[in-house]
Formats: C-alpha cells, sequence, structure tokens
C-alpha cells in the first residue's frame, strides 16, 4: 500500500522564490524595440489590431472613426485607416501614411477628411502623443449628449479621474483644421476627452494605450449610464480618486491589457499582419 502523504497547512511554508530573477514586473518600462524600423513596424501592427479589435467591441460605426499613430522617424507624419475600409477587415498594408499637410505619403486609398482635421491638429499640439482614437461607439456618444464630466463611480473609472476635457463646441462635422486645434487645445495633456453631441476620444504615449484607454472610456460612460438609470451613484471621494489615479492612471496597466487581447486575435486573424 502506497504511502498518503500528510500536510499541514497550518505549518510554516518553505518560501518560493522566482526561479528567474530577471522577470519583468507589470510596470516595468517597455524596452524600446532595436531600430526606428521595428519601432514603426510594431506600431503598424498594433494600429491595425486596434481597428480589429474595435470592430469587435461595436465601435465601427459606418465611415465615423479613426485610429492615427505619429511615425517614429517622420514625427510629423502619421499611420491612419483608409476611407471606407471596414474596421474587421484592416491590414498592415491597408494603412496610409499622411503628413501635416494631410497629403498621403504612402497609400492608395482614401483619407477621411475628419480623421485628417482631428488628429493632425493632436499630434501637433502635443508631441508625446503617439497615438489617438476617436470612434462613434454608442455609450460615448449617449454620454456626450449630455455635456458634462463624467464622475469617478468604480475603481477602473479612476483611470479617468480629472484626466478627460470636455469640449462643449460641436459646430458640426470636423472638416475644419480650426475645430481641431480647438479639439486639441481642449484635450491639453489629458489621455481624453469628451466631445459634447459627437462622441469620445483618447490619446496617448503608445497605440496600446490609446486603444485600451478608449475601450475603457467607452465602459466607463456604459457605467455611468446603467448607474443614473438604476438610481443616484455615490461617487467616490476626490482624495481616494486621486490616490487610485496614480496607481493605475499609466500607460503600463493600458499596454498590458491591450497586449491581452491582441494575443488572441492575431492567433485568431493572423492576415491582419500581411
Amino acid at each position: 500500500m502506497s504511502a498518503v502523504l500528510s500536510i499541514d497547512r497550518h505549518a510554516p511554508q518553505p518560501l518560493q522564490l522566482n526561479p528567474n530573477p530577471q522577470q519583468k514586473h507589470w510596470f516595468d518600462p517597455i524596452p524600446p524595440r532595436p531600430s526606428v524600423q521595428a519601432e514603426r513596424r510594431h506600431r503598424q501592427e498594433r494600429l491595425a489590431g486596434a481597428f480589429r479589435l474595435f470592430a469587435r467591441f461595436g465601435f465601427a460605426q459606418g465611415l465615423a472613426g479613426h485610429i492615427t499613430a505619429r511615425d517614429p522617424e517622420l514625427t510629423d507624419h502619421f499611420w491612419v485607416n483608409p476611407l471606407g475600409v471596414h474596421f474587421s477587415r484592416i491590414k498592415v498594408s491597408d494603412l496610409l501614411l499622411v503628413n501635416a499637410k494631410g497629403e498621403t505619403a504612402i497609400g492608395d486609398r482614401p483619407l477621411n477628411k475628419a480623421a485628417f482635421a482631428i488628429h493632425a491638429a493632436i499630434h501637433e499640439h502635443n508631441p508625446n502623443i503617439v497615438a489617438a482614437a476617436h470612434t462613434h461607439s454608442t455609450y460615448g456618444k449617449a454620454w456626450s449628449t449630455l455635456g458634462r464630466q463624467l464622475d469617478t463611480l468604480t475603481q477602473d473609472s479612476c483611470v479617468f479621474h480629472d484626466d478627460v476635457a470636455l469640449f462643449d463646441d460641436f459646430t458640426g462635422m470636423v472638416v475644419d483644421t480650426s475645430e481641431g486645434e480647438r479639439i486639441a487645445r481642449a484635450l491639453g495633456d489629458r489621455k481624453g476627452a469628451i466631445l459634447k453631441n459627437h462622441g469620445i476620444l483618447t490619446a496617448g504615449p503608445t497605440v496600446e494605450a490609446a486603444a485600451w484607454w478608449y475601450i475603457a472610456l467607452d465602459n466607463a460612460c456604459h457605467t455611468q449610464l446603467l448607474a443614473e438609470a438604476a438610481g443616484t451613484p455615490q461617487p467616490i471621494d476626490e482624495a481616494t480618486a486621486r490616490h487610485t489615479h496614480g496607481q493605475i492612471g499609466g500607460p503600463e496597466g493600458a499596454i498590458h491589457s491591450f497586449d491581452s487581447l491582441y494575443e488572441g486575435l492575431v492567433e485568431a486573424e493572423p492576415e491582419l499582419l500581411l
């Protein structure tokens, strides 16, 4: 008869050391790519992936919506989706490279004029912004009609505490660069903006951060709409909200959150890399 091992679960257990002390931790800085070409390819792949993820989240509304990524070498140029290609079908090879004058340097498909008017100003206004995202998502649109800031209701929404602008100067479809400049000034160095009667927008130091923050901001809009429909929400107090923002408001968590979705996406739809 084999012996039965008895374990005293209250007895001190030996400390299990990490066998790989060089293993990265959750919030360690993301190492830079080895070359500008590698960085460009990384941004292109994540950009194509972001469009497909947005399609999965239901953010593809007709011709509306665009995500941009600043080119790491030609920093006054950015990569963007072409007009009329559904988010769910975008590949790396579909992306357009556009300069600050709205001229297409790479690509032969039409450019969305609103994408240029909004994003060119954002990229020019703040050199630290690598990527910006804007679509007409349902909950972002619904919240934008209220013309007010979101409250900090949950731990997740603390990411946006005192970090989202309100742009309340809607004058119709954005096709004029002057309105893009007003949006860029309102955004400043925040990670998001509520565009009254229009929708929401996010920006970040990486494609991954900008895309994940868009997903999270739309979710925050959805959460508050549900909470206010159910009753009277109780916001988190200012000190706790500010403290929690300091804990989770940086881009590291957003990058990892995006990557957790991106890995499965590439496995299921590898053609996006073409």
